[in-house]
Formats: structure tokens, C-alpha cells, sequence
């Protein structure tokens, strides 16, 4: 009876999940920043800084993942996939492999820039459906958050229509079941905050960041292994549906 007892509790214990048993450690949720320069964001670590910063304080345990690896020396976590100067076509050639390397749970995709002042702008839209198609396919458990690209100083109205473009289909993507979050980062840096007229500073960086932090908050299991159900649809900066 005693060799019984002792049995069952060591089985109830075990069954425990990480959230139950008092100092435990859940695994790190796995995200991938996904794009080109702005992504990466040269030394200072764009917005991944701030972005970490804010999950690991809000007692996130999180683990940015790619093989690319940049930002100051004290950043606790460098990784990502920010690959200056590329195109979403770019992007679409090499994300499979990724994908395949790292299995990310999450991916925040802000990508489309290059493209504005290449050949074929108005095709970028189109370009991007094609990548998010290939993500999606792949990585169907993933939850893929899709930025509008902030402004470019010198392309405005090209930026503008790409941003309306991509809109309606990100949303139409996730009212078809993809987990997909269409993330409206424009309106989140001033043109003021990009010196180049591109690439933001640290204070546009610094939005960046918050208005990826809200959307992870607004979407369930995102960010955080103990949340057990998850959400598609829209997620506007800075109108989190989920406490932190």
C-alpha cells in the first residue's frame, strides 16, 4: 500500500506542466525577426533591443533565433534573420531553409522596403502573398506576424500603396484559417525618426519595438509557452487585447 501510494504521487507530479510546478522553467518560445536592414538594425540591434527588453520584463521566456547574429556586445540576445538590402523575392528563396534550421514559433516579418525603389514596385504586394504562402505552408503552427513597412522619406506614396495593398490581403489570409497578424507598423515611426530617410534611429526603433510587443501581447501563446490557445486576424499598434 505504502510502495502505491508513493507511486501515485510521484505520477501526479510528473504530470504536472511547467506552469503548475512552482520555479520551474518553461522552454523559450522561439521567434524569428524576419527581413532585411531594418530588421537587423546595424550595431544598436533595432528593434530586437527594446523588444527583448520588454518581453523578458514582462517574465517572458523567449529565444530570437537565425543565423544571423548582430547588436552590442550586452545584448542578451543577438540572433535573427535581418538581411540588409534584400527583397521579399530574396527572402522567399532562402526562408524555407530557415525555417527548416530554426522552427521558429513565431516570425515578425517587416519586409518590402528594398522594393519600393526597384524595377517592379507595384508587383511587391503580389511577391509578398507568394512568401507568406510559403511560411504558412511550412510552418503552419507558426503564428506569423506581417508588418506594413514603416515610411521612406523619398517614396511615400509608393509605401503608402503597398501598405493598402498588402491590407486587405494579410486579413483575407487569416479569415481563411492561416495564422497570420497583420501588425500596422507605418504609422508607429515619424519620418522625423529616420535620418537616412530610411533605417530609423534609436527612438524609431524604440516604437518599433512597442508596437511588436502589443501585437505578441494580443495574440495568445505568441510569446509565451503557458498560453495554451491562440488567435488569427488584425493587430493595430498599441491596442493590446490580452494583459501582459
Amino acid at each position: 500500500m505504502v510502495l502505491l501510494t508513493t507511486l501515485s504521487v510521484h505520477t501526479a507530479a510528473a504530470s504536472l506542466s511547467t506552469e503548475d510546478r512552482p520555479g520551474a522553467q518553461a522552454d523559450p518560445v522561439r521567434i524569428m525577426p524576419l527581413g532585411d536592414s531594418i530588421t537587423q538594425g546595424d550595431s544598436n540591434g533595432g528593434y530586437r533591443l527594446d523588444l527583448g527588453t520588454k518581453l523578458r520584463a514582462a517574465g517572458r521566456t523567449i529565444d530570437f533565433v537565425g543565423s544571423m547574429s548582430t547588436g552590442p556586445a550586452t545584448m542578451p540576445d543577438r540572433d535573427h534573420e535581418g538581411h540588409p538590402g534584400w527583397t521579399i523575392a530574396q527572402i522567399d528563396t532562402n526562408v524555407a531553409n530557415w525555417l527548416r534550421t530554426y522552427a521558429p514559433r513565431t516570425i515578425l516579418l517587416h519586409i518590402g522596403t528594398n522594393d519600393m525603389y526597384g524595377s517592379d514596385p507595384a508587383g511587391a504586394p503580389r511577391r509578398l502573398s507568394t512568401l507568406i504562402d510559403r511560411i504558412t505552408a511550412q510552418s503552419p503552427n507558426a503564428d506569423l506576424f506581417v508588418a506594413t513597412i514603416i515610411p521612406i522619406r523619398f517614396a511615400d506614396q509608393t509605401v503608402r500603396n503597398f501598405n493598402a495593398a498588402i491590407t486587405p490581403m494579410v486579413r483575407a489570409k487569416a479569415a481563411a484559417g492561416k495564422r497570420v497578424h497583420l501588425v500596422d507598423m507605418y504609422p508607429s515611426v515619424p519620418i522625423a525618426d529616420l535620418p537616412d530617410g530610411i533605417h530609423p534611429n534609436s527612438a524609431g526603433y524604440s516604437k518599433m519595438a512597442t508596437t511588436w510587443y502589443n501585437a505578441l501581447r494580443s495574440v495568445p501563446g505568441s510569446a509565451s509557452s503557458s498560453d495554451a490557445s491562440h488567435a488569427a486576424g488584425s493587430v493595430q499598434p498599441g491596442r493590446p487585447r490580452l494583459p501582459g
